[in-house]
């Protein structure tokens, strides 16, 4: 899959099937409008291409009205994301700022502008809620009429439930904030996984006996936090099981070298002899959360903190000998 930070690049394709979305958490919902998109596109003779954007549209109205609430709780990173719709078989992901330019713009001039000039589209694709442009002011009838005054094919995809429960990403996102693993699983057709490049830290856990392996990342409010039972992947043959520890560390001095930013902590069970001390570190890794163990506590000592620990890696391994 091709990415594309902005649409001004001499190779991207001159022409596209397109759908649009934040696509946060690339759940059944999305693989199903994804498979529907390459279908149309081979018909068409042109690639298939997503638009999406970053940051996420309620981030940036969320930094302009300096109101962090409207900022919602992502499900993935921007690499989890690129990762999931390359993994759908998406010829290009176009990766638009979000930023007050695009904001302004109105549904027309976004069609103009981005979808016309910018992308090519000659085949839309978008969910039975889709809003665009301006205060949010365009439509599927606006957009539909647009298509056909102006020689693009407009489609709209229904809603996909699973069980009789509409498949989202705010469904997933209360999921994920409830500790209801199984159900994210159902929804996202994967276990929820998060990946990223292995980072120094404090080292800390390795004072404690328990090495860990730190994933962080800048600017991310996640809906999942607390102790999960995970399985880690990219550093053996096998997944390795594991103890993780996602958020913002409350027993941890704030002014630690994280500086209370949001960070994904993984004890393995079982350390790889062949990766030694440091052999991690650079790597880029996959955590699957499987199962949440309990909500972040604040320890009062580090001795308790160890202790709190070493139950954690009790529960897992008693998970793991059952599943």
């Amino acid at each position: 899959m091709k990415i594309y930070r902005g649409f001004n690049h001499p190779d991207i394709a001159p022409a596209c099937a397109l759908t649009i979305g934040n696509f946060d958490g690339v759940h059944r919902g999305h693989q199903a409008m994804l498979s529907l998109l390459k279908g149309e596109a081979q018909q068409r003779g042109v690639p298939s291409c997503v638009l999406t954007f970053e940051p996420h549209p309620r981030d940036f109205f969320a930094a302009l009205t300096h109101n962090p609430n409207l900022a919602p709780a992502r499900v993935g990173t921007l690499r989890d994301k690129l990762i999931d719709l390359a993994q759908c078989g998406v010829d290009q992901t176009v990766v638009l700022p979000f930023d007050a330019r695009l904001a302004n713009l109105t549904p027309q001039a976004f069609i103009d502008t981005v979808l016309l000039q910018g992308l090519g589209a000659r085949y839309v694709l978008v969910g039975d809620d889709f809003r665009f442009g301006q205060r949010r002011a365009g439509d599927y009838t606006l957009l539909d009429a647009a298509g056909l005054k102006q020689g693009f094919d407009v489609a709209r995809m229904n809603s996909y439930e699973v069980h009789n429960l509409r498949v989202s990403s705010s469904a997933v996102r209360d999921a994920l904030s409830e500790g209801r693993m199984k159900d994210a699983t159902r929804l996202l057709g994967h276990p929820y996984r998060i990946s990223g490049h292995v980072v120094h830290g404090r080292k800390l856990g390795r004072s404690l006996g328990f090495k860990t392996l730190n994933q962080r990342f800048a600017h991310w409010k996640p809906a999942a936090r607390g102790i999960f039972v995970v399985l880690v992947y990219g550093l053996s043959d096998k997944p390795l099981r594991g103890v993780a520890n996602l958020g913002v560390r409350p027993s941890v001095d704030p002014r630690d070298v994280n500086g209370g930013r949001v960070l994904l902590e993984t004890h393995c069970l079982d350390w790889p002899a062949h990766l030694g001390a440091e052999g991690a570190y650079g790597k880029i890794i996959s955590v699957e959360l499987l199962h949440k163990l309990h909500d972040e506590l604040k320890y009062d000592s580090l001795d308790a903190l160890t202790a709190g620990i070493q139950r954690d890696c009790q529960d897992a391994r008693a998970y793991f000998a059952v599943s």
